[in-house]
């Protein structure tokens, strides 16, 4: 049986669907190819899924119950990945991350009650759900009940309503809380890429808290390998089948120490504009991830000296530098 993964073109999406196909598995994909960021560079990561012949598409938004609804039911898996991304967007939009964190997580949820044979749906979560927790490093027995931004009430909200389901419809259901991924093919939005392309054009770049941040860096890499297992663990009890992984390097390290790696990687020196601390930002993540450890066998092997040289190198290439 197939896997159906929504976000199929998104970062994390993209770079699951290949490891999944390099096993040998057969992924129906979805993704609304939406303009948050360019969608050339969903398209192009789209092409690359393309030339996969046990690789499907649809272009379908997930909050289009109809169109979800009509998926062939050849899946016995669910990898939930898509979303309204980004902290800071969530501020001018918000209306985008109801739409599509909760209206769209329902509509997936439906589909996995109304699947027969579903053996697991694993879904996207996020760091950000740890709110303002001075406490680090976070952990999954953490009170999460004070987001600071609307994307992250949105990603809790999606943890209770997976929980919920569990309980009610007994399929086995996974969140993972993805700590600051990074690596090739990655979002403009995000800080890797932002750096590196204000850099290479002599801009300034943005660092908040006035450089006093700290974030739980994890490559592209060490997360995919954490979604394939969680894949193939469900929880099976007598209980609700429902848990949270946390998915982090469990190293945090300073954005000033990130930035110094891209200008070596680089070879040029960045114009640095800090600024305050934005609303909705925490000043630092840090993952505890000895469950993930424990159950998965997780364990993050890529440093930020191993993996920004990595993007910066596809960064390059992919920009024709």
């Amino acid at each position: 049986m197939a896997i159906l993964l929504t976000g199929a073109a998104g970062f994390i999406g993209f770079h699951t669907t290949l490891a999944l196909l390099k096993r040998g598995e057969t992924v129906i994909g979805v993704d609304n190819l939406n303009n948050y960021y360019d969608v050339n560079l969903k398209k192009a990561r789209l092409a690359q899924l393309l030339a996969h012949k046990n690789f499907s598409f649809h272009k379908m938004d997930i909050a289009d119950k109809t169109a979800i609804a009509s998926l062939p039911k050849t899946f016995d898996r669910i990898i939930h990945l898509a979303a309204q991304a980004g902290v800071r967007y969530s501020l001018k939009n918000p209306q985008a991350y109801i739409d599509s964190n909760i209206t769209g997580h329902l509509t997936m949820l439906e589909l996995a009650r109304n699947t027969d044979g579903l053996k697991h749906f694993v879904y996207a979560s996020s760091s950000s759900v740890y709110g303002g927790n001075t406490k680090t490093p976070f952990s999954i027995k953490d009170a999460v009940e004070k987001p600071v931004s609307l994307y992250a009430a949105t990603k809790r909200a999606g943890e209770l309503m997976a929980y919920n389901y569990a309980h009610l419809f007994r399929f086995a259901a996974t969140g993972l809380r993805f700590f600051t991924v990074y690596g090739p093919w990655g979002r403009p939005d995000m800080a890797a890429y932002l750096f590196t392309k204000n850099i290479l054009a002599g801009e300034p770049i943005a660092v908040f808290n006035h450089g006093k941040m700290q974030r739980d860096f994890t490559y592209i890499d060490d997360i995919v390998d954490g979604i394939l297992a969680t894949l193939d663990h469900p929880l099976r009890t007598d209980d609700v089948p429902h848990r949270v992984f946390n998915l982090g390097n469990s190293h945090p390290e300073k954005l000033t120490d990130f930035i110094g790696i891209i200008e070596n990687a680089l070879g040029k020196k960045a114009i640095y504009d800090f600024q305050p601390i934005q609303p909705g930002d925490v000043p630092s993540t840090s993952a505890d991830i000895s469950e993930s450890k424990e159950i998965l066998g997780f364990q993050p092997k890529v440093t930020i000296d191993e993996g920004i040289p990595r993007f910066v190198a596809w960064y390059k290439n992919y920009n024709q530098l």
